[in-house]
């Protein structure tokens, strides 16, 4: 398996996990019979878009490499609220 196959493999996996997240998020909001945006999308989201981004970079593409880095911070940002709303409301509940 050549060098370039491989990252061909990468590129593909990474597109299909960033993709699958928006069937993680239709199934949620189906269940739900409401829009709703899970973590595991968000996670989804950075795993495939981090991945994607390393394949931008192998192949140098500058704006696939933007789109995808400028994204990881979406991500990471929307991960950071949801884990301080989480602690927020974990300290507010009483303890029995």
């Amino acid at each position: 398996m050549t060098t370039e196959a491989i990252w061909v493999g990468i590129g593909f996996f990474g597109q299909a996990l960033f993709f699958g997240r928006w069937v993680v998020q239709w199934l949620a909001s189906e269940r739900n019979a409401e829009s709703r945006v899970p973590v595991s999308f968000w996670y989804m989201s950075l795993i495939g878009g981090l991945i994607t981004l390393a394949y931008a970079i192998y192949r140098q593409d500058p704006v696939f490499i933007s789109g995808q880095g400028v994204g990881t911070f979406v991500y990471v940002r929307n991960l950071i609220l949801i884990h301080r709303a989480d602690q927020t409301k974990n300290q507010s509940t009483p303890q029995a």
